[in-house]
């Protein structure tokens, strides 16, 4: 009896022994970098969450596919938050709850404002894609890739002001925190001379019969709004407002092109955007991102919300990659707080980066992004 309670003891062993040599090698083959987001993959605002995602999937799977970090491998977990910021805290939890140790934050700014608050609590560090608010980056672990909405009021207001208008039309939404927070800088650095007629709406208006009538007049007409009311308000304004005026957007007008449809030619009007980047790219980073990307998504949710996401990852990368060769030890078991204090060191220093939305990117201490900015033309006036 003896030696068959030894020899089943010694199986048992055995057994306990195998399944820990193969638990380590799961446990290895899941070791990976975690970067986690929020944003819209369903709902009106699918079009840059699904950017997005697509775009950093894209790097992640290139990234991998050279060596990873330091042969470690990228993750990248997304979740969905329909632009609701009452789904951000769930959403987030998740996130951590699958190991999240870096960020891209979210995609809009109504649900990053929630989500900065919950990142700072844990110390993890983000660099948002496209939640182009002011307080995004309020707290020190939060980093843009996109401009500022301050910014964008800024450098739109600049390039109103080298125009020879001495009246211009101003369509926005007064109850969302990207529109309002564009608006009120580009009033702020207007220059004297140029009256506004400021043409307001609330909540999910889809009629804008009154606001057309207020800016009929205008040949200029700055929409510091996302894609889905700016189509709806030309489309109805189309026979209304002066066919040689000019619209002006900034990035909400990402995606305004596959809104429109079959109906963009029949806008007369001219559309322009401001933007870091030109979807219609011939050579360079911006060109290369275009390529591979339509290769393997189409043009649909071709932006610049996915392309500021594609060097998002780059740029988390490259930064972790610069630590790592300065000393610093970043594995799959680094805390998110420990990583956030190194990437914190590299963006606060001299770490510059070069990809789809400009070169020699660099970032303020208070978390804004330093690049060139364009006029990108969506479409030339009708003929």
């Amino acid at each position: 009896m003896k030696n068959v309670f030894f020899k089943a003891l010694a199986l048992c062993l055995c057994l306990v022994m195998v399944g820990a040599i193969f638990a380590g090698c799961n446990k290895k083959e899941e070791e990976a970098i975690v970067i986690g987001f929020s944003g819209p993959l369903t709902g009106a605002a699918a079009v840059y969450g699904t950017a997005v995602k697509n775009s950093a999937e894209m790097a992640v799977e290139e990234i991998n596919a050279a060596g990873g970090l330091n042969g470690i491998p990228l993750k990248l977990e997304s979740t969905d938050d329909k632009h609701d910021p009452s789904l951000v805290e769930t959403n987030y939890n998740t996130l951590m709850d699958k190991g999240m140790q870096v960020s891209l934050g979210t995609v809009t700014t109504a649900p990053g404002l929630e989500f900065k608050a919950l990142a700072k609590n844990d110390n993890v560090f983000f660099l948002t894609p496209s939640a182009s608010g002011d307080k995004i980056p309020e707290f020190d672990n939060g980093y843009q890739m996109c401009f500022a909405d301050g910014n964008q009021g800024k450098v739109a207001a600049e390039y109103v002001n080298g125009l020879s208008y001495t009246e211009i039309g101003i369509f926005y939404k007064s109850d969302d925190p990207y529109s309002k927070g564009i608006y009120d800088q580009f009033k702020d650095n207007l220059k004297d001379g140029i009256k506004t007629v400021d043409a307001a709406f609330t909540g999910e208006a889809n009629d804008f019969t009154a606001q057309i009538e207020l800016v009929k007049n205008c040949k200029f007409i700055f929409m510091p709004i996302y894609y889905t009311p700016a189509s709806i308000f030309m489309k109805q304004a189309k026979a209304i407002i002066a066919a040689d005026a000019i619209y002006y957007g900034c990035d909400g007008f990402d995606g305004l092109e596959g809104q429109l449809g079959e109906d963009m030619p029949t806008i007369p009007q001219q559309i322009i955007m401001l933007s870091h980047f030109n979807s219609k790219a011939t050579d360079g980073k911006a060109a290369d991102f275009v390529k591979k990307y339509t290769e393997k998504f189409g043009t649909d949710t071709l932006n610049q919300f996915g392309a500021a996401a594609y060097d998002c990852i780059y740029a988390l990368h490259a930064a972790m990659d610069a630590a790592i060769k300065a000393g610093k030890k970043i594995d799959a078991d680094t805390s998110a707080s420990d990583l956030c204090e190194i990437l914190k060191e590299q963006f606060n220093g001299d770490f510059k980066f070069s990809g789809a939305t400009g070169t020699d990117i660099k970032w303020q201490t208070n978390g804004f992004v330093e690049k060139a900015a364009v006029a990108y033309v969506i479409k030339e006036k009708n003929a």
